[in-house]
């Protein structure tokens, strides 16, 4: 039998052991519980893809084949498009006053324009052009000219027409023949032989370029060289290289067809046509201030 001091002791172990034992199956049985319950749940879920993929693969089965493209319906995707607006046909117009405007001469102010333009189709045009200036209120030079152009390329036209001298000198007619059109980098460019009366022949060679600073500020370099086949004391042209001119534009769009400009031009003589001037007391080589409007429609 044991001792009654140490009865107590041994009871509070014996409680104490028993208390552990009672936790451990406790937590034996949840463990037991949480994986049964794991496991019916993924067995549900392996049997519910499973009824899903049978369900896709039977859908797939059933699908009608997509028919095979027919004639018409080629015919019906892709219709025949109507011919481009630029190949259409039609008759259009166009007319530019490239220069209108005053310029500040060493003996006196002058008057000067240079305007084109063209009526037509896209190959076939009329043209007409027309320069000259006055000075003092008196017509010095003017003359008209009317060509017939036909395209060759997109950018460029052969023109063959006559050209009518009204100034100086007394009135002259000329044929005219030529190629105008754009260079590479937007250079616009004509070069015109002409033959006039008693044998007379003249070469004219023009370009510009539009030099855009911003969307309304362009600058407009350009240049024109003359030259004759022979002397012409009346009209005060020499053979060869007669004259040339060189002009620099600034003009502002205020909208695309109106624009003011500002600029200045240099004319120099060569050859006979400098020693003609020179007997009329003109300047063989002179800088200008110019001022005008240009507007085409």
């Amino acid at each position: 039998m044991i001792d009654s001091p140490k009865r107590p002791a041994l009871l509070a172990l014996v409680a104490a052991l028993a208390a552990a034992g009672g936790a451990q199956a406790a937590e034996t049985m949840d463990h037991e519980a949480m994986g049964h319950g794991q496991m019916n749940h993924g067995t549900m879920d392996h049997s519910q893809m499973d009824h899903n993929q049978k369900a896709q693969t039977a859908g797939y089965g059933s699908r009608t084949p997509i028919p095979v493209p027919t004639d018409a319906d080629r015919a019906a995707a892709f219709p025949e498009l109507p011919p481009h607006t630029m190949h259409a046909g039609g008759i259009n117009s166009f007319f530019l006053l490239d220069q209108l405007e005053y310029q500040d001469a060493d003996d006196a102010s002058v008057l000067s324009w240079d305007a084109s333009g063209w009526v037509g189709s896209d190959i076939n045009r009329f043209w007409f052009r027309s320069e000259g200036e006055r000075a003092n209120g008196k017509t010095e030079e003017a003359e008209v000219q009317a060509l017939y152009g036909r395209a060759i390329s997109p950018w460029w036209d052969l023109v063959a027409g006559v050209r009518q001298d009204f100034k100086p000198g007394s009135p002259q007619t000329w044929a005219a023949f030529g190629v105008q059109g754009m260079a590479l980098y937007a250079f616009e460019a004509e070069a015109t032989a002409f033959l006039g009366e008693n044998g007379q022949s003249a070469l004219r060679l023009e370009g510009d370029y539009d030099i855009l600073l911003t969307n309304k500020l362009i600058l407009q370099p350009t240049a024109e060289v003359n030259l004759y086949g022979r002397n012409d004391h009346e009209r005060g042209v020499g053979s060869g290289l007669a004259n040339t001119e060189v002009g620099l534009r600034l003009r502002y769009e205020i909208v695309r067809e109106f624009a003011p400009y500002i600029g200045v031009t240099w004319n120099r003589n060569y050859g006979n046509t400098a020693d003609f001037a020179s007997e009329e007391g003109d300047d063989n080589d002179e800088a200008r201030f110019v001022a005008g409007i240009r507007l085409w429609f």
